[in-house]
């Protein structure tokens, strides 16, 4: 409880400097302009946090739900969202929802603290009917050390977190659902102390295409479907069979309540 608060109170309190601003803002940028959400789609941020990237959704008219590991996170989040967000105590990896429940979910900044990022990569894609964002931190970013990358996102310097780069997110989809369409970007490509005096710099890079900024993010669509108590039905994926063996089905809270 004491970590979950400390990780709490770091990840707001970047926020409150003139750079944490400048790179939240950065990441806001390269999310919208990939994930590119619309008004009155269903939303489900993995690992919300404090629900920062929840308002994002929010503001652009989507109906938004959260889920973290940490309660301490989740009621931070609820004291920013109110009624106006689903929050969900839950880990990645075991996600309480039905297959195809939403139009977009997003893991930003989880899987580096998932014990199986490929599982949950699987869940979101089960509940998922239309298409996935993952943002990650760079391993193979301009930015240096690892240690300066959890500095700069505010993640606690003694957190034991992985780093991942573009090709080993984009392996372990192909252990999934193959090879789908990615659309991928990146920014923050230089070490803090450049942001005091020529933070514009930053944003003369493109945000797609670009694989070597700190903060990164992949797109893809989901095109296959699960039918609960029925064999899952395909559509222009097709699974392989450990990926069917991570999918949950739907029903199963339905099958608790009647077992009870």
């Amino acid at each position: 409880m004491v970590f979950d608060q400390k990780a709490a109170e770091i990840s707001d309190k970047r926020l409150e400097t003139v750079l944490g601003r400048y790179i939240f803002s950065r990441q806001k940028e390269l999310i919208l302009d990939l994930v590119a959400p619309r008004t009155g789609e269903r939303m489900l941020g993995v690992d919300c946090g404090t629900g920062n990237y929840l308002k994002l959704f929010r503001e652009k008219g989507c109906t938004v739900t959260g889920s973290d590991f940490s309660a301490e996170m989740l009621k931070v989040a609820r004291n920013k969202l109110g009624d106006s967000a689903e929050l969900i105590l839950c880990k990645s990896d075991d996600l309480p929802f039905s297959d195809n429940e939403f139009d977009i979910v997003t893991l930003i900044t989880s899987l580096e603290l998932s014990c199986n990022p490929q599982k949950s990569l699987a869940e979101a894609i089960r509940i998922c009917r239309g298409r996935v964002f993952v943002g990650f931190l760079n391993n193979y970013s301009l930015v240096g050390t690892r240690q300066r990358l959890k500095e700069l996102f505010g993640f606690p310097l003694t957190s034991n977190i992985r780093f991942f780069s573009h090709d080993e997110i984009k392996s372990m989809l192909a252990g999934l659902i193959g090879s789908p369409y990615i659309s991928s970007g990146s920014v923050i490509y230089f070490p803090s102390i450049f942001y005091d005096f020529l933070s514009e710099l930053d944003e003369l890079f493109p945000l797609r295409k670009n694989p070597f900024g700190a903060f990164a993010g992949l797109i893809f669509p989901v095109k296959y479907t699960y039918r609960t108590l029925q064999s899952p039905i395909m559509e222009s994926y097709k699974l392989k069979a450990e990926a069917q063996r991570t999918a949950t089905e739907a029903i199963r809270g339905m099958l608790k309540d009647v077992n009870k």
